[in-house]
Order: C-alpha cells, then sequence, then structure tokens
C-alpha cells in the first residue's frame, strides 16, 4: 500500500500532478486542494527559480491506491482528512473513486456534514456528476459517519461558518468560473490560512481571496 509520496512536480495538468519520487514518475489524480497546493508550489519554485536558479517544487500527498482488473491509479489529497473521506464515500453504494474525487473537490468536510446533517439534497446535487438519487443516497449512508472521520483526522468539523464556504463558491460560480476552478480557489485560500479548518470568514472575504489566488493561477499559466 502507498500512504504517501513526497516529490518534485513535473507536470500539472486539469485533474492530476506528475510527482517525481526518487527518480520514479507518479501520476496521481488529485482533489482540487491537492491541485491547489501544487499550483502554489509550482508559483514557489518559479519565484526561487527567478532568485536563485533553483527550484523548490517539492510537494507531499497522502495517497489512495486503487487497483482494478484493467487499471492501477493512486489518487492524492493534501491531508488525511480529504483521503479518510474519500475512503469513507467510496464505501457508499454506487459511488466510485471518481465520483468521491468529486465530492471531496466540491464540498467541504464541514459543508458535506452540514448538508447531511439537515438532509440539505439540493446542495449535494450541485457537485458536478451528483444527481438527485445520489445524493439522497449519500445524505442516508452518511448519516452519523462524517464526525467519526473528523475525529479520527484531527479536523474540527463546523456548521461552516456556516455556509460561508458554499456561498463564496457559488459567487466565483455567478462570476463565471467552473466549480471545480472555484472550489479549488476557496481551498488555497482556506490552506494558506493558519487554522483553515476553523476559521471564521464571511462570504465576501473569501470571494475576495479566492479572486486573488485565481487572478495569480492564470498569471502563471500565462507564462512559457
Amino acid at each position: 500500500m502507498i500512504g504517501r509520496l513526497r516529490g518534485q512536480v513535473v507536470e500539472i495538468s486539469e485533474a492530476t500532478v506528475l510527482l517525481d519520487v526518487g527518480g520514479v514518475g507518479y501520476e496521481l489524480e488529485v482533489s482540487s486542494a491537492a491541485l491547489a497546493q501544487a499550483h502554489q508550489n509550482d508559483a514557489g519554485a518559479q519565484a526561487a527559480d527567478d532568485r536563485h536558479g533553483a527550484p523548490a517544487r517539492s510537494l507531499t500527498l497522502f495517497t489512495h491506491f486503487v487497483v482494478r482488473e484493467d487499471a492501477q491509479q493512486l489518487y492524492g489529497f493534501v491531508d488525511r482528512a480529504e483521503r479518510e473521506l474519500f475512503r469513507t464515500l467510496i464505501r457508499v453504494s454506487g459511488v466510485g473513486p471518481k465520483l468521491a474525487l468529486s465530492v471531496i473537490s466540491g464540498i467541504s468536510l464541514a459543508d458535506l456534514a452540514g448538508a447531511v446533517a439537515t438532509r440539505e439534497v439540493a446542495r449535494l446535487v450541485r457537485i458536478p456528476g451528483i444527481g438527485k438519487k445520489t445524493a439522497e443516497r449519500l445524505l442516508v449512508e452518511l448519516s452519523g459517519k462524517l464526525p467519526a472521520v473528523a475525529e479520527r483526522t484531527d479536523v474540527r468539523v463546523l456548521p461552516t461558518a456556516s455556509g460561508a464556504v458554499a456561498e463564496a463558491e457559488r459567487a466565483l460560480e455567478a462570476l463565471g468560473y467552473r466549480p471545480p476552478e472555484a472550489a479549488a480557489a476557496i481551498a488555497a485560500v482556506l490552506q494558506s490560512r493558519a487554522e483553515p479548518a476553523t476559521t471564521q470568514e464571511t462570504p465576501e472575504q473569501l470571494v475576495r481571496a479566492a479572486l486573488r489566488q485565481l487572478a495569480r493561477t492564470r498569471e502563471l499559466e500565462r507564462r512559457p
């Protein structure tokens, strides 16, 4: 079992990261938060390269290895909390790894816990790939399990300061950003805080910070 990888970022695509670990390239499908972290590290590498000629593209990801008859795939996460949520999700009937990754990238653990507690189907169907029946199944099968996930991973589940993240994501989508892009930007903002799991911010504050993050990301992508 491959549980964690630390290496140099070689390549970043829309949903994958290629990580060089001791000369071996590992391709991982990653959560939006992990993708945002990879972009942040890449930005740091660009700056270090400009100043010293020594890029610092190191990245550490917690991983889950899926083996099927027709494929072997690594999935990467920023921390144990994301990975534990992923493992909880793939135990739900009808939820495979890709859909589980979509859920993790489309909603925070705190928001998901709040949606499950209040049976908020509408919040889940906004996640790409989640229809009404799947959302209803998730609400039933995740009931009582998410607090346990948080306890095992030292993550404090809040009623999300409640819904600030979801409101900020909706605001970014109204501005024309795709849901995964909006979720990644918000995740990057929260990770930049000293205590992202307990930060209490208004949707407006999150949107302003996310727009700055998106602008930086797009500027880096335009560089030759």
